[in-house]
Formats: structure tokens, C-alpha cells, sequence
């Protein structure tokens, strides 16, 4: 069993106690759809009220065991507010700069899944040749493989995400932001499925059938609107909630 640090509710705000829920229960969500990577990858949501701060998984922890209590909060200049907490520097660095660059963000999720890796080593990438692939096509953006030891890494990031809400890192993997947790988690599988669906299309002998580039982008104008909207996503969420309960609420502690 892994000793999970527990964070004192002392001292928290009911803002912060929610957003916590919320982050610990997108990690049971990603342990739930596959998307972990041992220890490694992470997820990380704004404060409420203190723009500056976030929280990210306590460097150790596999998704599965996150809770609300567990999570590392820190500010975007590395300090840390949390008791025995430790953290990944290479997700300080990009969640920092992301918030530091895109003051409406408020959740950064970051993958290694495999289709998305697949995707993200290919010259050409991700093409609109699905449906899926038309859900985030005109959010998608590329980041060039940079050394996540340094810190103008996280700045370099913090330039690309105002480019699109969904970045595949090339050589690397995913990433996704959101104004709320229900957002980046809603680009995320969609982003997920169009590059599954590029990975098998590649795989067949022959060349996929192509949708019209002004379908491509109607459905892009129509879309970006609802993507706009504060409840975006959050339909999605309460069914995966409900997925996530179905095995334990303990992430809720």
C-alpha cells in the first residue's frame, strides 16, 4: 500500500474542498478509461479564488488512489503548500506555464496514451477523417518536442496553448484545456477517439474516405459555440461520475 499524504480541511475554502472532489474524481475517470501511465502523466485544476494556485497528483500516487485530501497545492512559481507533498517537475513545469500563459484556464490534463503517442510521432498527425476527429479538428494545435527539464519549456507551452485548446506533443503525447474540469475532460476523449480511429486507419490497405473540407468546417462553426458554453461537458462528466461510484467514493475523502 502506498502511504497517500492527507491535507488538513482546516484551512480550505468550500471552493477549494469542491475543486479537489472534482480533480480526484477526473483521476479515477482516467484510471477508469485507461489513460494512466503508472505514475507518470498528470491532471491539474486552478484554485477558485487564487489564481495563482493549483493542485496537482502527489508524485507517487497511481490514479486509482487519488483522493481530494492527497493533492499537492502549489503555486505557479513552484512553491508548495501542502505537508510531505511531493510533485513531478516536469508536470510543475507544464501545468505552471499553462496557467501562468492562459488566465481562463482552470484544468490542464496531460496523457501518454497510446494512440495519442502514435499520433503525435507522425509527420502528418491527426486528419479530418472522422467524425471524432471533427469534434476537436479546429481545437487541435502541435507542440514541437522541447526538454521538460527546463522552464522556458512551460513558457513555450504557455505559446502554444493560445493557439488551441487541444495540443498534441509531438514525440510526447496529449494535452487538453478546459475552463472547468468537465471541458478538458470532454476534449480529452474525443481527442482520444479521432487519434484511435487515425492509428486503425492507418492500418488498412487503403486510403480513408475524405469528408468535404466546407463540411469540415461547418461542423467546426457550429461546435464552437457549444464548446464556448459553461455547461460544455458537463453531461459527459455526471455519466462518468456515475461510472467511477459504481466501484468506490473514497476519492471524495
Amino acid at each position: 500500500m502506498v502511504a497517500v499524504v492527507h491535507q488538513d480541511r482546516t484551512n480550505m475554502t468550500d471552493a477549494e474542498w469542491q475543486i479537489r472532489c472534482d480533480l480526484a474524481a477526473l483521476y479515477r475517470i482516467c484510471d477508469l478509461y485507461g489513460w494512466t501511465d503508472t505514475i507518470n502523466s498528470h491532471l491539474s485544476a486552478r484554485i477558485p479564488g487564487e489564481p495563482n494556485c493549483f493542485l496537482i497528483n502527489n508524485y507517487g500516487d497511481l490514479f486509482g488512489e487519488v483522493t481530494a485530501s492527497s493533492l499537492v497545492k502549489m503555486d505557479t512559481d513552484g512553491k508548495v503548500y501542502a505537508k510531505n507533498g511531493a510533485f513531478n517537475d516536469a508536470g510543475f513545469i507544464i501545468h505552471a506555464g499553462i496557467y501562468r500563459a492562459k488566465t481562463d484556464v482552470n484544468c490542464v490534463m496531460h496523457t501518454h496514451v497510446r494512440a495519442g503517442t502514435g499520433i503525435s510521432v507522425l509527420k502528418q498527425g491527426l486528419r479530418p477523417i472522422s467524425q471524432d476527429a471533427l469534434e476537436v479538428y479546429d481545437e487541435v494545435t502541435y507542440h514541437e518536442y522541447g526538454s521538460l527539464g527546463s522552464y522556458n519549456e512551460g513558457d513555450a507551452l504557455g505559446v502554444t496553448c493560445q493557439k488551441g485548446e487541444c495540443l498534441i506533443l509531438r514525440n510526447h503525447g496529449l494535452l487538453t484545456i478546459g475552463a472547468t474540469p468537465q471541458a478538458a475532460l470532454q476534449r480529452m476523449y474525443a481527442l482520444v477517439r479521432a487519434c484511435e480511429i487515425e492509428v486503425i486507419a492507418r492500418t488498412l490497405d487503403e486510403p480513408p474516405t475524405p469528408i468535404d473540407p466546407e463540411v469540415v468546417k461547418d461542423y467546426a462553426k457550429r461546435n464552437k459555440p457549444k464548446r464556448a458554453l459553461p455547461e460544455f461537458g458537463i453531461k459527459e462528466w455526471r455519466a462518468a461520475v456515475r461510472q467511477i461510484e459504481g466501484r468506490s467514493t473514497d476519492w471524495r475523502q
